[in-house]
């Protein structure tokens, strides 16, 4: 296997770890905070089918539930494709200061789930309060700190470049 290849895999894999628990932070704010699932990935799951001219097989109940299966599956992509990306960044070279591994880690999952969702316009982040913020960011920086510290314990290196 190439070392670009081990670290797409291994950055996969640390990006599943970061999903989960992204997850679990943000499940267990909703069952603190007795809040409900945002619907934001099915709507978005919605527009991306209309925009893209491909349409979500069933009908009523049928393609609700086709809905409500992809809608998480684009966060599970977006997590995973994250820490694949860093996996082949690591491969490649990339060794920045820890900090700067975090923010980049965590900026790209909140962009990756995000940006699909604002460009669609599910959502507006300007319109948010700041307790939607930390209820997304939050769960943005557990991700970042799982992922990064499984891609650091995969893919062992000696030295780091400055931020």
């Amino acid at each position: 296997m190439t070392s670009l290849t081990r670290g797409l895999m291994y950055g996969a894999a640390a990006g599943a770890a970061g999903t989960t628990v992204l997850d679990t932070v943000s499940y267990c704010d909703m069952a603190l905070r007795g809040r409900p699932a945002s619907s934001t990935p099915e709507v978005t799951v919605r527009r991306l089918s209309q925009k893209l001219h491909v349409p979500i097989p069933g009908e009523g109940e049928k393609q609700d539930n086709r809905v409500a299966g992809l809608g998480p599956l684009t966060g599970y992509a977006a997590g995973l494709g994250m820490g694949a990306l860093l996996g082949v960044a690591r491969a490649a070279g990339w060794r920045p200061a820890l900090a700067t591994h975090y923010a980049v880690a965590a900026a790209g999952a909140l962009v990756g789930t995000n940006g699909p969702m604002t460009v669609l316009r599910v959502t507006d982040p300007r319109t948010w309060s700041l307790v939607d913020w930390v209820s997304d960011i939050v769960p943005h920086l557990a991700y970042a700190v799982v992922t990064v510290a499984v891609v650091e314990r995969m893919m062992p290196t000696t030295g780091r470049q400055g931020g």
